[in-house]
């Protein structure tokens, strides 16, 4: 080999090199710009992490509840458990444990089957009822636990056939078996729960005719000065027990939810199953209404768009007070977490 080829090749080999540590460089800047955009979260949720402050959690919308604050025993028996009232179970049993890091690869974005939101419950090697997943730990057994029952209707065919595809992956995936009932009787008992749930269920609502488009920040910060709080993306009118009473929608969306910047209308709306039951539901409502209304140089009407006259809030109460009553001896008080389950 010539001087001259030895020289090519050593040029050659050098430029190699200048272009890998060219790439290694750049590759470094931008992964070190993504991290101070985007900082890697400490804990997992689904692993037991604890939720950010402020950030409201539905019952049963994770794939596991996440750890209450303050828990001292580590072996001690999660609380949350299946609700019969309202959910349906597959047992799935592994034949060999399953470490908690495999057993959440194969969970991470179980969350739903169609409409309904599917909850999980673990048993830990050893003993111990787990409602989330724990580092550190094996699971001899699982329950997928799905509700029966909401607002967008019974429980379907379709959507109980995939939580079975769900839970047979998971058997044929860690050399497992899956029990659970029938279709046909929890169809029924979907249809049931829905139809109980349907007489049970009412929204009262309230209107603000702002006679004209209003900035959006100046009707927020004007139900904030009323005493509205933000609750998540919502605004709401809470109760002392931290459940709101009723919500300020924009133009029928909650405030987080409004793309303009302008709203013509304001709404008041009293979500009863999901409210603490009260003897002053809507007289409540209209009170701070009315208040709302003095200062946006608006008129208060009901939903069917005729002025709230004198009095008749009173009648209202009396009516929204008995529907309490009813769910409360139907098993569903309004306000509990049950409610909250089913009526979403």
């Amino acid at each position: 080999m010539s001087n001259l080829q030895i020289g090519l090749v050593a040029v050659g080999v050098v430029l190699i090199l200048i272009v890998v540590l060219f790439n290694w460089w750049q590759d470094r800047r931008v992964r070190r710009k993504m991290q101070e955009h985007f900082p890697e979260a400490v804990e997992d949720p689904l692993m037991g992490g604890v939720p950010q402050p402020g950030v409201r959690r539905e019952p049963g919308l994770g794939a596991f509840a996440p750890a209450a604050d303050g828990d001292a025993d580590p072996a001690a028996d999660d609380e949350a458990e299946v609700d019969p009232a309202c959910e349906v179970v597959m047992d799935i049993s592994f034949h060999q444990p399953v470490p908690s890091d495999q057993l959440y690869a194969a969970l991470h974005g179980v969350q739903k089957v169609g409409n309904k939101p599917v909850r999980m419950f673990a048993e830990r090697e050893g003993g111990g009822h787990r409602a989330r997943l724990r580092a550190g730990e094996s699971y001899v057994s699982m329950q997928l636990a799905v509700l029966l029952a909401n607002r967008s209707g019974p429980l379907t065919d379709i959507e109980w056939s995939h939580l079975w595809g769900i839970a047979q992956s998971l058997a044929e995936r860690f050399d497992g078996s899956v029990e659970g009932p029938e279709q046909g009787p929890v169809l029924n008992r979907a249809r049931q729960l829905d139809e109980l749930c349907a007489g049970l269920d009412a929204q009262v609502g309230l209107a603000l005719r702002l006679g004209g488009t209003r900035p959006v920040h100046e009707v927020t910060r004007v139900a904030k000065d009323v005493g509205f709080l933000a609750y998540g993306s919502q605004l709401a009118w809470m109760a002392e027990s931290g459940i709101p009473r009723f919500m300020l929608l924009l133009d029928g969306a909650h405030v987080g939810e409004v793309q303009s910047a302008g709203a013509d209308r304001v709404d008041l709306l009293l979500d009863l199953p999901n409210s603490p039951p009260d003897e002053q539901a809507f007289s409540r409502m209209v009170s701070v209404g009315r208040d709302l209304a003095a200062r946006l140089h608006a008129e208060l009407v009901d939903d069917q768009g005729k002025p709230v006259s004198e009095g008749a809030d009173r009648a209202v109460d009396q009516r929204l007070y008995e529907l309490y009553g009813k769910m409360e001896q139907a098993g569903f008080p309004a306000g509990s977490e049950r409610a909250l389950r089913v009526f979403s």
